[in-house]
């Protein structure tokens, strides 16, 4: 990584019409500021044919990371929930009294050893809230098996437009494979017709490479809703620039870049194991053995934007996610009880009528 020494100065993008701070706004793909509307001429960092987004060696990372390349190139303040445990960035002059993931007051200052490693690239919220709440509402009104005034209910109010930390990860991959390759045949055997299998041996080898497989860094957003709104297009990203921060909640990243290099290389192997899997011929295959060789192997640190609906139905919490560059959704709801047992009810009724009607 270069060893740009990192500013100490608090970062301002001061509005040229008020003197307030503008803020990156999402529908005008500009800084804004929130008092008056005046679009700030300050430029930001874009991607065009000559943006290079690097890459770092992961071996040599592994290793040694040196201090160069840790901080925010801004000042920041960072806090930690003591519920979900979400450590949150925040520009100094606008730390919020809830944690914006789960909505808890139990706020406490984060003192970090060494500030948090420096994200180097990022993808700029593209979303508008607007755009993000019609999408939720929108998710709202599908989710039929839900209790009745779910939509109602559920506390929409709490929007927040956050950026999240990712590891991304290259890898070039060769693999050697041996498996048992089944082909099915039949036979009749007391006036029954019963599939039998033919094993032979089998091998064979791949090469593939893996080009930005994400590893999310989170502990504030759920996993599996991360999953199921990615991926991010990584193709997107532009450099670094604090100015797309510029009022919005950043999290630091909490999985660091050892467990997330072991995260990304159980993903590729078992991405790489089903893909032997697939060149296995034959009708089925078993005692698939892989043997993969990763070669370079490389790696970056990014921010990538999601706006978040914590919400609270009885008591209980549940997050609905909105990926703020694609506008992919996905959400956790309640469940109502009476609507499951009535429409399997109503499923044992059909069958009913159906074996009636055949009768």
């Amino acid at each position: 990584m270069p060893s740009e020494p990192v500013a100490t100065a608090r970062e301002k993008f001061a509005c040229p019409a008020c003197g307030g701070e503008a803020q990156w706004n999402p529908a005008k793909q500009a800084l804004v500021c929130p008092y008056c509307g005046t679009v700030s001429p300050a430029e930001l960092a874009v991607r065009d044919d000559a943006t290079v987004i690097v890459e770092h060696d992961l071996v040599a990372a592994l290793r040694a990371i040196p201090d160069s390349e840790r901080g925010w190139r801004a000042e920041k303040i960072s806090v930690q929930c003591q519920s979900c445990r979400a450590i949150s960035v925040f520009d100094p002059a606008k730390i919020s009294k809830n944690c914006e993931f789960c909505g808890s007051t139990a706020l406490v200052p984060y003192e970090q050893v060494k500030d948090a490693f420096r994200p180097e690239s990022l993808l700029p919220l593209k979303i508008a809230e607007s755009q993000a709440r019609d999408l939720i509402r929108a998710w709202y009104t599908r989710q039929w098996l839900a209790p009745n005034g779910f939509a109602r209910r559920a506390l929409t109010d709490t929007l927040k437009g956050l950026y999240l930390p990712y590891w991304t990860f290259d890898a070039s991959v060769f693999a050697r494979w041996t498996a048992e390759s089944g082909e099915y045949y039949y036979v009749r055997r007391n006036n029954r017709t019963e599939r039998r299998v033919r094993w032979s041996p089998a091998s064979g080898e791949l090469t593939h490479w893996f080009d930005d497989e994400l590893v999310c860094a989170s502990a504030g957003v759920h996993a599996g809703l991360l999953r199921k709104v990615e991926p991010f297009p990584t193709s997107t990203l532009v450099p670094y620039d604090p100015g797309y921060l510029s009022g919005w909640t950043v999290e630091r990243y909490q999985i660091d870049l050892v467990t997330a290099a072991q995260r990304s290389r159980q993903q590729m192997d078992a991405a790489v194991r089903a893909m032997c899997g697939r060149q296995v011929p034959g009708d089925t295959y078993r005692n698939l053995v892989v043997h993969p060789t990763y070669t370079n192997q490389t790696f970056k640190h990014i921010l990538a934007p999601v706006w978040l609906v914590t919400y609270t139905y009885h008591g209980r919490s549940y997050q609905v996610v909105v990926n703020g560059v694609t506008g992919a959704i996905a959400g956790e709801r309640p469940w109502s009880w009476i609507k499951i047992a009535l429409l399997v009810l109503l499923a044992l009724v059909v069958v009913v009528a159906v074996a009636s009607l055949g009768e």
